[in-house]
């Protein structure tokens, strides 16, 4: 028979062979470089799933199929490769919605193969029977469903291609019964795109208009991040002297010990990036897509400049002037069109060059006023968070101000650190807090903002770096969502660190009571046990942090625990509940009543 082997050192059969179709998907996948499948074993996929092991593919079985798609997306976002999840037909594939459109806004090339129930009971409304491409229609670039035994290894390749090339999650969708029999199959060999800088005559515009630009500004996004052009947007940076900030939750696409590093835009961002880029003539987003949410005022700045012109650059050529109205719009990939870009600047004389030192002496003092704001900014100080201080301390004893627990954790980080956030409050704050050296360290759900994803997404992307230490942070209520999966990771010694802000509420939603409706709070508290016990009973250390001088020093004992003994740990830290900005307040207003018995309620 003949064969050729992976990366990886794996053999794939070459031409055309007699195979079942559980074999054409299986060779497939070894031949897309896939090592590990996360979700949980089902009867829709066993006969595949009963030659993994030999094909040197390991499935990591999950405590919820939601999770499986978050460590799906983790690995994808650390790796570079593809993400895979897989789950029973029916019930198994509905769990997995929620994380396939997380992946989706991460831009994640994430597989999420979907059995389905077999054609002979199609219609009829069997057992676990669901008509699951619809499910994942908004939030997959491709949907490939194989409607003939013989096309499965076809099917297969082209979904993993397709992650790649359309940057985002696919859907391979294969009815049970179609695992089985004989075909002659020929695996297909990966297709990887080659995307390039973007058109010359886009190109030549955009370097004109950075030679006339004075206080040039650059927003390093996403894309650069997954074109692993970080250097490259440093040499176009230091070319113009430009101030970089990072887009919205991607903290870890410039190097923060750089120069002219100044941090991120968006909620709880960074009041140097804002105030920087509020006075930018020429704005270039360097793989950013500039979604709504990232660009929105905060701090009490309406930052985003007016004037200015705008050089748009993404890969996905309707991301070009979606949200902004922009002057040059590059179709290309990030490192390139940046190499591209310095490349045509290089020898030319620059309206900025005669700036440089000014622009690099108002980095330094905007960020050495934002960084002694936040040494001082210690606690929340809007009358309700005063209020909640005092009626905890009465009751509790000094619990910690959130803020004071965010800077001490960003001070005990470890080099290379991974760091995965949850959604609400304490966990946006952190935005402010977190600082990265290098790429594919940070992830968060992205527009999709759903609460469970930290942990298990932590979990993959020590699946795919296990080398690298990991860090989960989560508030006590998405906490709930996703805390059985500290099992996943005890059971299949994928070592992480969770530190979760127990203050028991739903902060994010409980500030838009304190703010639109009058403190009538409805439905946001959240009593519960020790989570430290929890996790020890799930057999992961746990550990109960209730003093500020113990927020450092637990966090670097558990990571030393991971990384040298392979233990997971449950940080509990006892917050107050006090709460930070707003989290909608672009999507609320002041209540209007009408009725004669509401309206006491406005």
């Amino acid at each position: 028979m003949t064969e050729r082997k992976t990366g990886d050192g794996r053999v794939v059969v070459s031409g055309r062979k007699k195979m079942t179709p559980s074999e054409a998907f299986v060779e497939t996948l070894v031949a897309n470089g896939v090592t590990d499948i996360f979700g949980i074993m089902g009867s829709a996929f066993m006969d595949a799933m009963d030659i993994f092991a030999p094909a040197g593919i390991r499935l990591v079985p999950v405590v919820h199929e939601q999770g499986a798609g978050h460590m799906a997306d983790g690995y994808a976002r650390v790796s570079g490769r593809h993400g895979v999840v897989i789950g029973q037909n029916g019930p198994g594939i509905s769990n997995c919605v929620t994380a396939i459109a997380a992946a989706y806004w991460a831009h994640s090339p994430v597989v999420i193969v979907t059995p389905e129930a077999g054609t002979m009971g199609t219609g009829l409304g069997g057992f676990q029977e669901a008509n699951q491409l619809p499910m994942f229609q908004e939030f997959t670039k491709y949907q490939g469903h194989v409607n003939n035994p013989k096309r499965m290894a076809e099917y297969t390749g082209r979904c993993f291609d397709r992650a790649h090339s359309e940057l985002g999650p696919t859907q391979l969708n294969i009815p049970r019964d179609f695992f089985y029999g004989e075909i002659e199959a020929e695996i297909p060999e990966p297709a990887r795109l080659d995307r390039g800088p973007g058109g010359e005559r886009s190109l030549d515009e955009a370097a004109a208009l950075l030679a006339t630009a004075e206080f040039p500004v650059i927003i390093s996004g996403g894309g650069v991040v997954m074109a692993d052009g970080v250097e490259e947007c440093k040499a176009l940076a230091e070319r113009l002297g430009a101030p970089v900030v990072n887009s919205y939750l991607h903290n870890d696409s410039f190097p923060a010990s750089h120069p002219q590093w100044c941090g991120p835009l968006g909620y709880q961002g960074s009041k140097a990036a804002m105030k920087l880029i509020s006075q930018a003539d020429v704005v270039i987003a360097l793989g950013s897509r500039l979604g709504p949410f990232g660009t929105l005022p905060q701090h009490g700045m309406d930052y985003w400049p007016k004037d200015a012109k705008i050089i748009q650059i993404d890969a996905d050529h309707k991301m070009l002037g979606l949200v902004k109205k922009i002057t040059v719009g590059i179709c290309g990939d990030a490192k390139d069109a940046a190499v591209a870009l310095t490349r045509r600047l290089s020898d030319r004389t620059l309206a900025c060059d005669s700036t440089k030192d000014v622009r690099a002496a108002k980095i330094r003092a905007e960020k050495e006023e934002w960084e002694a704001e936040l040494d001082a900014w210690t606690h929340e100080n809007d009358p309700f968070s005063l209020d909640m201080i005092a009626e905890q301390e009465t009751e509790e004893g000094n619990w910690l101000h959130p803020r004071e627990v965010l800077r001490e954790l960003e001070k005990a980080m470890p080099p290379r650190v991974m760091v995965s956030t949850d959604i609400g409050n304490i966990n946006s704050v952190a935005n402010s807090y977190l600082r990265f050296e290098e790429p594919r360290s940070f992830f968060a759900p992205m527009s999709f903002g759903n609460c469970g994803y930290a942990l298990p997404t932590i979990i993959g992307a020590k699946a795919a770096a296990p080398d690298r230490p990991a860090i989960s942070y989560a508030g006590d209520g998405a906490w709930g969502m996703s805390m059985g999966e500290v099992m996943t990771a005890v059971r299949h010694d994928i070592p992480v660190t969770a530190v979760v802000f127990h203050n028991r509420q739903w902060g994010a939603e409980k500030k838009n009571q304190v703010d639109f409706y009058n403190r009538r709070f409805v439905a946001g508290e959240l009593e519960s046990e020790s989570f430290a016990g929890i996790a020890k009973a799930m057999g992961a250390e746990g550990v109960v942090v209730e003093k500020l001088d113990e927020v450092g020093p637990a966090l670097r004992r558990a990571v030393e625990a991971q990384m040298n003994e392979g233990k997971t740990t449950v940080i509990e830290i006892m917050c107050t509940r006090e709460l930070g900005d707003p989290f909608r307040r672009d999507a609320l207003s002041k209540p209007v009543r009408f009725l004669e018995k509401y309206k006491d309620y406005v």
